[in-house]
């Protein structure tokens, strides 16, 4: 009979549970000391030129050393991107991992361009706030309370970050609003664009067809459940108008940069100015935003 906790596992969606389990190594791999912290930032010339190439990836998978904090972030992560994968990406695994894939390689390339002053070396925290902003749009009519202090709407909530983020720490959350814009373009260009009358209804950001085939075993992003219910003749619960308000989402700080080892690698690397973890850190701190569904919400997906 398997454990609550490993009944919890399986029930994840497949890329979900795959990014929790990734970043749940990669941390016990620094806790361990396997791996070195300071190997896992993103810099694009140690990249190109050194020939780093797994911190295209590790730079998403590294959230800060094993606390109270990562468990919130692993907290706050998992749930975004479990209710977006879980209802609006239901039954679309591939488009939700294609979302994934085309977010990350923007971060990629812009975190380059961005002036020397701001310096984000993990895009961890971006990511994460790119699913709240995706998730909030397409659930526009959930409420939500701040601290018990005032109620908003669900597409609100990235702006309350940012601002309170702003009030309290007197500093610009430069990662944060990496993946603000990041996902408020693929927000437009995926959910109103192709509304529009001019786009006659085509999908800039469309899903290749040989993404469609890596997840053909998942169909298309059928869950478990949903895909043996096909295999059996049944046909799966239809999926919800929008997508399910958390009861309590933690807020939680992107994790610091790692020391940079002696000799001054790191300061030639990093560079001066703010840093994700530092001055330019992220928008999610520990706080609580409660939630509820209005009634006769309809969902925006």
């Amino acid at each position: 009979m398997p454990i609550p906790l490993e009944e919890w596992y399986y029930e994840v969606p497949v890329i979900t549970r795959t990014f929790i389990t990734a970043v749940m190594m990669t941390t016990l791999g620094c806790k361990l000391k396997l791996i070195n912290s300071f190997n896992l930032f993103y810099n694009w010339e140690l990249v190109w030129r050194s020939g780093q190439y797994w911190r295209l990836v590790s730079s998403f998978l590294y959230f800060g050393d094993l606390s109270v904090d990562f468990f919130f972030h692993l907290f706050f992560l998992s749930r975004y991107s479990r209710m977006l994968e879980e209802n609006s990406f239901r039954g679309r695994t591939a488009d939700y991992f294609w979302m994934l894939f085309i977010s990350m390689v923007s971060m990629l390339v812009i975190v380059p361009l961005l002036p020397a002053k701001i310096v984000i070396p993990f895009l961890s925290s971006p990511l994460t706030f790119l699913l709240v902003y995706v998730w909030s749009r397409r659930n526009p009519f959930i409420r939500m309370n701040f601290l018990g202090i005032f109620n908003f709407n669900a597409p609100y909530l990235p702006w309350v970050l940012l601002g309170f983020t702003i009030l309290l720490h007197n500093h610009i959350p430069y990662g944060d609003m990496l993946g603000l814009a990041i996902g408020h373009v693929y927000y437009y260009l995926e959910d109103v664009y192709p509304r529009m009358a001019e786009s006659r209804g085509r999908r800039l950001l469309a899903t290749p067809s040989f993404v469609k085939m890596l997840f053909e075993d998942w169909g298309h992003g059928r869950g478990d459940a949903a895909f043996a219910a096909a295999d059996a003749g049944l046909q799966p619960d239809a999926p919800p108008a929008q997508d399910a308000a958390p009861a309590a989402a933690p807020l939680v700080p992107e994790p610091a940069a790692p020391a940079a080892p002696a000799g001054g690698v790191g300061e030639q690397v990093l560079g001066g100015g703010d840093t994700a973890g530092g001055a330019g850190g992220s928008g999610l701190r520990q706080r609580v935003v409660d939630t509820s569904v209005v009634d006769n919400a309809q969902g925006a997906d």
